[in-house]
């Protein structure tokens, strides 16, 4: 079960490295909450499109070099990893940034998981 959570993050990570914005949607319930900036959650589908967008024009490379943590109760999972990112600013700055992912999913009738909340600014708090 953790390895299916595990695999939900990584292949929606991989879709919004590739830029493909209705794929990453199928990742997230529909009423997911999304934080884009540190302390600034969002909802609804053009919000999270417009944030999920934003991310992808800089064609983010991800990494979880120091791995992931799951833990389960039920339907529910929090996904917690450390992430670095790098990619490129429209004026072809680079772009590095790193952050503690905290996600929390529910799973499906069909036993895959979806994103509800999703705050990769975990860490902000302690920093």
């Amino acid at each position: 079960m953790q390895q299916n959570v595990i695999d939900t993050v990584s292949a929606m990570t991989a879709a919004l490295e590739r830029g493909d914005i209705d794929t990453v949607m199928s990742f997230y319930v529909d009423d997911a909450v999304v934080a884009f900036e540190p302390g600034e959650p969002v909802r609804g589908e053009q919000h999270l499109r417009a944030g999920f967008a934003a991310f992808a024009a800089a064609k983010p490379e991800f990494r979880y070099d120091d791995g992931h943590e799951v833990m389960t109760t039920g339907d529910i999972a929090v996904h917690i990893a450390p992430w670095t990112m790098s990619g490129t600013a429209a004026d072809g700055t680079p772009i590095v940034d790193s952050g503690l992912s905290v996600a929390t999913l529910r799973r499906q009738v069909d036993d895959s998981w979806k994103i509800m909340l999703d705050n990769p600014f975990g860490a902000r708090l302690i920093s």
